[in-house]
């Protein structure tokens, strides 16, 4: 049974495409093509992006350097906060004091090293933050080990005094094409996660599920689907896929989370759906 007709919540769209693990980004970034970059921030804000997530991660030799400069950048070309996206607490240190707007981090594992520093971060800047389903030992396969690491997050960020409303919990979707029972664990999480936890959101990585499969856009917008019908309220992805954009907001409709249709009934006036 999922999330139909349950009280609405905003589903909360972070932009995708400014991570230097696709090729045209990282040639941007290698050869400081700020116009190019500046341009992506805008096409993903004027397609409905409220975060723009930023990621130099493949630039470890200096990464706190170029994801600096991409902050930046960003930030002269769109009014929008940003979510600082590394694994590494030190380089998140590094850009959260050049922000102009409250930011979300991505993200915090159960790994000691990252969640002792990234939690005292999150506190510092009453930042939001992604909770990743994994730990030191084990990354979450079942519906069970999810909502259980989904339950340590949030004891622990409890317990930290921080708010369950900044609390973004991606209960890890793999590709489909190695586990094809990823994304129903995933779908099965979601659910569990958003009635025993309320206040609490849901994220997800939208395209993981689809590596390594043909006609990848059309898994992602199904898996979407999907996971609005179960609760998610938050996607990193692509905004301008149109297509992709049609279905999530279609999907919020068919869900009851789109009161008197007014934001199907926008996006068609803004052209943004097809």
């Amino acid at each position: 049974m999922g999330l139909l007709g349950r009280k609405a919540r905003h589903m909360l769209i972070i932009g995708e495409r400014i991570n230097t693990s696709r090729k045209s980004i990282a040639l941007a970034v290698s050869s400081k093509d700020t116009a190019f970059l500046q341009d992506e921030a805008r096409a993903q804000a004027a397609a409905g992006a409220e975060y723009i997530d930023v990621n130099a991660g493949t630039f470890m030799d200096d990464e706190a350097e170029r994801l600096t400069w991409l902050v930046d950048l960003v930030q002269e070309a769109v009014d929008l906060p940003l979510c600082i996206d590394s694994p590494n607490p030190a380089v998140i240190k590094s850009v959260l004091p050049t922000l102009g707007k409250r930011a979300m981090i991505n993200s915090i594992t159960l790994e000691p090293s990252r969640l002792e520093g990234i939690l005292p971060l999150v506190i510092e800047y009453k930042a939001k933050v992604i909770a990743l389903c994994q730990s030191e030992k084990k990354v979450a396969d079942t519906v069970d080990q999810k909502v259980q690491m989904a339950g340590e997050f949030v004891e622990k960020v409890r317990n930290a005094g921080v708010s369950l409303e900044d609390l973004y919990i991606d209960p890890l979707v793999y590709p489909l094409a190695t586990n094809f029972r990823s994304a129903l664990a995933s779908l099965g999480a979601i659910e569990q996660i958003m009635t025993a936890f309320p206040g609490v959101h849901t994220t997800c990585g939208l395209t993981n599920v689809s590596y390594g499969l043909p006609v990848r856009k059309l898994v992602n917008s199904t898996f979407l689907v999907a996971a609005i019908a179960r609760g998610l309220d938050s996607a990193i992805l692509d905004p301008t896929d149109k297509r992709l954009y049609s279905a999530l907001r279609a999907a919020l409709l068919i869900a009851g989370k789109d009161p008197n249709s007014v934001g199907y009934i926008g996006a068609f006036r803004e052209h943004r759906i097809e």
